[in-house]
């Protein structure tokens, strides 16, 4: 079974419009709340679009190279849920997902997809002919997914890591830094994959918790965003960088 079907598939079935991810940006003042069944929807309509467009089946490599955003997470789940092997690497991938300001990260790759990252999932204008606009792609596709190709656990799923690996790392991270199920977790980590996607997006999914993600942190906003958001651990903003429960 897929990434996508073991972390995502619990928290439909307890609560699709449960809020999920809620994603700031101090920089524009921009916030988006993301339900669980949204996400999925995004989700989906990625999975769908890298299986009907570019064949992509159980160990097909894809590269993501996004920061942490809400349109990052639809990109992953979905590359997932099709049993895609994401990779840092675009160089012979057959999909290099990459931010619309910096096309040149997708170098090497069979297809270039540019993010735009904008707070309301608005397309991006003006892109090169061989360079797709991913928002603009997968919005005719299906808000639901079906894999006709199971996926197998031991399949390739993030760098050097399998299926069941993923999860169970997630799993274990979560624990260890003690997310559980009624948490709210405001994050400021980076979603790299040698790491920070796992401590900071796929753990709070494993624990069935809620993200709060911020992106240019503004300190002077920090309290009063715990108290609005009823924040109950927080990741990357203590000493160093280093989680802490509040």
């Amino acid at each position: 079974m897929s990434v996508t079907q073991r972390l995502l598939g619990p928290l439909l079935a307890t609560g699709g419009p449960k809020p999920l991810v809620t994603y700031y940006d101090d920089a524009t003042g921009a916030r988006i709340e993301l339900s669980r069944l949204t996400v999925a929807n995004w989700a989906a309509k990625t999975a769908n679009w890298l299986v009907d467009e570019l064949d992509v089946e159980p160990g097909t490599r894809v590269s993501v190279a996004l920061p942490a955003h809400w349109q990052t997470v639809g990109v992953l789940l979905g590359s997932w849920w099709c049993g895609a092997h994401v990779s840092d690497d675009p160089r012979g991938a057959e999909v290099a997902f990459v931010p619309a300001s910096d096309l040149d990260r997708g170098d090497g790759a069979a297809v270039v997809a540019a993010v735009g990252l904008d707070a309301l999932g608005a397309p991006v204008r003006g892109l090169p002919s061989s360079v797709v606009d991913y928002v603009s792609d997968i919005r005719v596709h299906g808000d639901d997914f079906l894999a006709l190709t199971p996926v197998p656990g031991d399949s390739p799923a993030l760098l050097e890591a399998t299926a069941d690996e993923v999860v169970e790392s997630a799993q274990r991270r979560a624990g260890e830094l003690g997310i559980g199920g009624d948490d709210r977790v405001l994050s400021t980590v980076d979603w790299d994959l040698r790491g920070g996607v796992v401590d900071g997006l796929l753990t709070v999914l494993a624990a069935r918790a809620a993200l709060v993600q911020c992106a240019n942190l503004d300190p002077a906003k920090l309290d009063r965003r715990r108290s609005d958001e009823r924040i109950t651990v927080e990741l990357g903003t203590g000493p160093a960088g280093q989680p802490s429960a509040t």
